[in-house]
């Protein structure tokens, strides 16, 4: 017995349904799963920021500290502030992942600098500003990884098949990682006149 034309457009009408339902719950979940993605992303990127301030805040402390004891190239000085400025004032986030990049080389070189004034790392107020700074590096370092497993997490999610077209369709795009400063494998230098 063949099922009535009536019955026929049932089917049909249930298939379509069933098959809008679905696409629904597919756009619903994928949506969500970028925003839970990207507001991770954003929350690591925050972790990253506030351990950078610390950073910048600690620097000028550490630097008043060793001019009072010490002698230290006027270079070294500026690059630092600079670097500092340059944070405080950046507006993106991949302006703060430069500025904070252009800071590794000076503070290394700072730091460098430092060793070499025996008076200097014997005064309890320089062990303690450095012990400071060396926990900020532990907790940059920390910051980093996690930022970057987050964006790694982030990016892989915006860009395979199928969410990749939601992701286009809503605007979602690759974020970028927070990579090694260029040349920090290498020792600083630093000269005395």
């Amino acid at each position: 017995m063949r099922p009535m034309n009536g019955e026929r457009k049932r089917t049909g009408l249930y298939i379509a349904l069933g098959i809008a339902l679905v696409l629904v719950l597919w756009l619903w979940s994928g949506y969500n799963g970028l925003v839970t993605s990207k507001e991770t992303v954003d929350a690591s990127w925050a972790q990253v920021e506030t351990q950078y301030q610390r950073r910048f805040d600690l620097i000028p402390n550490l630097v008043n500290t060793v001019k009072g004891a010490a002698k230290f190239e006027q270079e070294t000085f500026i690059q630092v502030t600079e670097a500092r400025t340059r944070w405080l004032g950046a507006g993106s986030r991949s302006e703060r992942i430069e500025a904070a990049q252009g800071l590794e080389p000076a503070l290394a070189r700072l730091l460098v600098t430092f060793e070499s004034y025996p008076q200097l790392q014997a005064t309890q107020a320089y062990r303690d500003l450095l012990a400071q700074l060396e926990g900020t590096e532990n907790r940059i370092a920390v910051a980093r990884r996690d930022y970057n497993e987050e964006v790694r997490r982030y990016n892989v999610l915006v860009k395979r098949f199928p969410r990749l077209i939601l992701a286009r369709l809503f605007g979602y795009v690759p974020e970028t990682f927070f990579d090694e400063t260029p040349g920090a494998e290498k020792a600083p230098t630093v000269q005395f006149e």
